[in-house]
């Protein structure tokens, strides 16, 4: 699995949505199953797949897959 791939079942995961729903466009607010209760679920999924601790600045800077990538590679995890 590429880690693309990885990244997409941890939203598919924190969304409860198949895996296939999640586009590299997706932005906060683009589905129904992204609001703000599963933005925190998001965060708390992210921190636990890649074992890193996200600042509320960065949660707030969350809006969509690539400033995901950008916070991710900031906290050490590179996304391909």
């Amino acid at each position: 699995m590429s880690t693309t791939q990885e990244l997409h079942q941890v939203f598919a995961t924190a969304f409860e949505i198949p895996v296939e729903s999640i586009t590299s466009d997706l932005e906060y607010q683009g589905i129904v199953e992204w609001d703000s209760m599963s933005h925190l679920l998001l965060v708390e999924e992210l921190e636990r797949f890649y074992n890193v601790s996200i600042s509320m600045e960065d949660i707030l800077e969350m809006g969509n897959i690539d400033k995901i990538k950008a916070i991710l590679k900031k906290n050490g995890v590179e996304i391909q």
